[in-house]
């Protein structure tokens, strides 16, 4: 980068998350493995600024049929690269997972990373879309062949809840 690229400054891409949430949950029984069985649940999530918005933290609890999920995400902002870092962990690891890195760009955010699922290497992307004051949407999807074709397997519809 040289000195007269400007990077964007995406300090308050998640502004639109702070506050409480209700969230119907849309998952995929066994990721990258063929299955087409989803099951749906009910959660509900927080989301608080920290230093000024430049980084934010979310709560979340979900009855899953598979059972009860306690987790929490970790947004952090680099300004250097216009870029945000997303940390999950739940509380049954009790660990800061890899992080996803990305940004938003004409409303949508992408973020990506690089894990092991099942013993082998994938990719994993996370997208925040469909934004209005009132709603969101949020994916997840694994690749095992380096990117070329995406598995969605969890789909979070986010709904503000009214105070």
């Amino acid at each position: 980068m040289t000195s007269s690229d400007k990077v964007r400054d995406g300090s308050h891409d998640f502004d639109f998350l702070f506050g409480a949430w209700e969230i119907e949950n849309h998952r995929l029984d066994a990721p990258i493995s063929g299955s087409s069985c989803w099951y749906e649940f009910k959660g509900k999530g927080v989301v608080r600024p920290i230093w000024g918005g430049a980084a934010n933290m979310d709560e979340f609890e979900g009855e899953s049929p598979k059972g009860r999920i306690h987790g929490i995400t970790l947004r952090l902002y680099d300004q250097n690269s216009g870029q945000w870092r997303l940390y999950w962990a739940n509380r049954t690891r009790g660990v800061l997972e890899t992080p996803t890195i990305g940004e938003f760009k004409n409303g949508r955010g992408e973020f990506f990373d690089q894990e092991i699922f099942d013993g082998k290497a994938i990719y994993v992307r996370y997208v925040w879309s469909n934004i209005t004051q009132d709603s969101c949407q949020w994916e997840q999807a694994f690749s095992a062949d380096g990117g070329k074709t995406w598995e969605t397997n969890w789909i979070m519809k986010l709904t503000r809840v009214k105070t």
